[in-house]
């Protein structure tokens, strides 16, 4: 009886537990220290995990509890990282920082951990090891490199819409007059003067940013022991772009098959669980709960205590009406936090946005939390800080999702007006149903599309880029095309002009002689 039992126990282990014959080793790599951007990533590489493949991954943000076949490469305490520790006062430097600013703090300074153990010893690790490399790609291109120096295809993230200095890498149509920058906040609709503006805009961003990028050239050489005339040069060796964004949401974008949208990989996260506190709170909360956080990283006990007033007095207004509200430090509050609101250092943001009794959430418009938001049909009030987060809440603000209020212009009227606008006009509610029936309605789950793209990658390599990528910007363009075209024109009309004056100056001079010969004869009759 003890033997059967052993064997049953050995079976299901076998069947459950065993690697696939085609299980993958994955190679995660997320050096940059911002908890929004590795969360989509975390998801896909949990997802691959949960499928079979055995997926290693560097980053700053190791799992809390062990998962089969995810093994966390840890790099915390190697940056600062941008969790629950950025103030008013950091904000307000974040909105003028220069190209130069944002590319050496996310590009230079993370390509300087490569000369940390952790990646002194992936670099020693034989080719062959990995089957595929999954990265992000922002403004640290020399992480690139790793996918020829272990011989894996590299599968590449972006965790926003398309950045303005991607499309030209991957033979993505680029074009102003209908393509929004994603420093901008124009739809895809634009006068002549947005027009102008956008495309101004955006070519000056991206001259910049590719710019500065050169600088990490020196990253390369130093650690891979490789020369590369330009680092726009590694783009080619991305296989894939899985893009955080949707058609239905964001711009719609002629995409070449190596351009895969996967907006959402991060909303559906049955892992969260309320506390008991909080559920109870939500449960008791008969006549609505306003869900308000600025994110992972700003602490909205930091802002001017005329602010926190000013949030004070919307709470107490909407009243009965309940507040989940996320504070890091309870101690720099003023006093007299109203009743019904409670604080928390963490919240559970899926699980709080799945809650039937969450009417409206303020949020400052990062994309992970609005795609959330999006997805449960909660409707917005948008208090946007820096980065995206102005493109973002324009978008839905035109759409009627979201109420959008500037920090600098509110007051406890303006935005207790706008909480209750979004809580009692049905328009907001039954606009963000439909819009999140349409992010939704896609043939496969994007964690199921990402998957598939991943291993479709792994089977048959880099594959799938455009012909685009070849090109140099003239040819791409058809300058050469035209330029010849505009050649041959002015030759042809050169012959053209030539031979009318050649034939002009025979007919005169044929005239000419005409009108000579009569007079000579009079002459020599006289």
């Amino acid at each position: 009886m003890f033997s059967l039992k052993v064997i049953f126990i050995a079976i299901v282990a076998t069947v459950f537990y065993a690697e696939p014959a085609d299980a993958l080793r994955i190679l995660g790599i997320f050096p940059l220290a911002g908890r929004s951007h590795f969360i989509p990533a975390a998801q896909l590489l949990k997802g691959l995990a949960a499928k079979g493949h055995k997926v290693d991954v560097v980053s700053h943000f190791p799992q809390s509890k062990p998962l089969p076949n995810y093994t966390d490469i840890s790099l915390k305490g190697t940056l600062r990282i941008a969790t629950n520790n950025m103030t008013y006062n950091d904000t307000r430097q974040f909105n003028s920082f220069s190209m130069y600013q944002f590319t050496y703090m996310t590009g230079v300074e993370v390509c300087g951990l490569l000369g940390q153990p952790v990646f002194e010893k992936l670099l020693k690790t034989p080719k062959g090891t990995y089957d595929l490399i999954i990265l992000e790609l922002f403004a640290a291109n020399c992480y690139i490199p790793f996918g020829q120096h272990l011989g894996a295809p590299v599968v590449a993230m972006v965790v926003s819409k398309m950045h303005d200095w991607l499309y030209g890498p991957f033979g993505v149509p680029f074009n102003t007059a209908y393509t929004p920058s994603l420093f901008s906040s124009f739809d895809q609709r634009m006068t002549f003067l947005q027009r102008l503006q956008n495309t101004a805009v955006s070519s000056i961003i991206v001259a910049q940013i590719n710019y500065y990028m050169e600088n990490q050239k020196i990253f390369v050489e130093k650690y891979f022991n490789r020369k590369v005339a330009s680092i726009m040069d590694l783009y080619d060796e991305v296989s894939i772009v899985l893009l955080n964004s949707h058609h239905s949401l964001y711009d719609i974008i002629p995409t070449p098959p190596a351009v895969i949208e996967v907006g959402g990989l991060h909303v559906h996260d049955d892992q969260q669980e309320l506390s008991p506190e909080i559920k109870k709170w939500l449960d008791e909360s008969k006549d609505g709960c306003v869900y308000f956080t600025f994110g992972s990283m700003v602490r909205i006990e930091t802002y001017p205590a005329a602010t926190l007033e000013i949030f004070y007095e919307m709470f107490k207004k909407i009243a009965p009406v309940r507040v989940l509200l996320k504070i890091t430090d309870p101690k720099l509050l003023p006093p007299g936090l109203p009743k019904n609101v409670m604080i928390s250092p963490w919240l559970p943001q899926v699980a709080i946005l799945k809650h039937k009794n969450t009417k409206a959430f303020i949020t400052h418009g990062g994309l992970m939390g609005t795609q959330e938001s999006l997805a449960y049909g909660v409707p917005m009030v948008g208090l946007p800080i820096f980065g995206d987060q102005y493109t973002n809440l324009q978008v839905y603000e035109k759409r009627k999702i979201a109420v959008v209020l500037k920090h600098e212009d509110i007051t406890a009227e303006s935005l207790t007006k706008a909480v209750t606008t979004v809580l009692n006009d049905p328009n907001y509610r039954d606009n963000i149903k439909r819009l999140s029936k349409l992010f939704l309605d896609r043939p496969m789950s994007a964690m199921d599309t990402a998957i598939f793209w991943v291993e479709y990658t792994a089977r048959n390599g880099n594959i799938l880029q455009s012909p685009a990528t070849k090109l140099s910007w003239w040819q791409y363009y058809l300058i050469d095309v035209y330029g010849f075209i505009l050649l041959c024109i002015a030759a042809v009309l050169y012959i053209t002009k030539c031979l009318i004056k050649f034939l002009y100056r025979l007919i005169c001079s044929r005239k000419s002689s005409q009108n000579k010969t009569p007079v000579a004869k009079s002459k020599k009759n006289k």
